[in-house]
């Protein structure tokens, strides 16, 4: 029997704060992989059609729930790679809010927690501002090449971050009691 990485692996035992991310794509790549929800395997959905590239390692906070009915996206700040579903401990510090599609997409920013190169790193104010616009540019980028259109309401300090891990953790125990 394989464990499914949305629904049996731990949201962490420090969570909303300190969360455990699965990660889908790595920094630098154009390729981007989704989790197949009902089988657990990450699939590749498409090659992006932008020459651009992804700014943060990506993946989703397993055992959460949102509006997108999908998990809770995350983007886990390092200078390095990490390679598709990997399980890693990261330190919440901020969200991007944005509207993909006509719903909701937030997508949780954090550091890995066994970092070191990022452990002085404790709020979304401690990064250097080229970092939020680069995530910034790359999703308001992305796909209008494919004539979508992605609109970023703004970025949300720790506060508001861990509030919606909270929620997406509470929406997940009711979407899958």
């Amino acid at each position: 029997m394989t464990n499914h990485p949305w629904h049996d692996v731990s949201a962490g035992d420090k969570a909303p704060e300190l969360v455990n991310a699965i990660t889908e794509i790595s920094r630098g790549s154009r390729v981007k992989y989704e989790l197949d929800k009902d089988s657990g395997m990450l699939v590749m959905d498409r090659i992006i059609y932008s020459p651009v590239f992804y700014p943060a390692n990506y993946g989703f906070i397993p055992k959460t729930y949102c509006d997108d009915s999908d998990p809770l996206d995350i983007l886990i700040l390092t200078d390095f790679e990490i390679v598709p579903m990997c399980l890693v401990s990261c330190r919440v510090i901020g969200v991007m809010k944005m509207i993909d599609g006509g719903e909701m997409d937030d997508k949780i920013i954090a550091i890995p927690a066994n970092d070191i190169t990022t452990s002085h790193i404790k709020e979304l104010e401690d990064l250097p501002p080229q970092v939020l616009d680069e995530i910034r540019v790359f999703f308001e980028d992305y796909k209008k090449l494919e004539k979508k259109e992605v609109q970023i309401e703004g970025f949300y300090g720790r506060q508001k971050a861990i509030e919606i891990v909270n929620q997406s953790l509470l929406d997940y125990k009711a979407k899958f009691k």
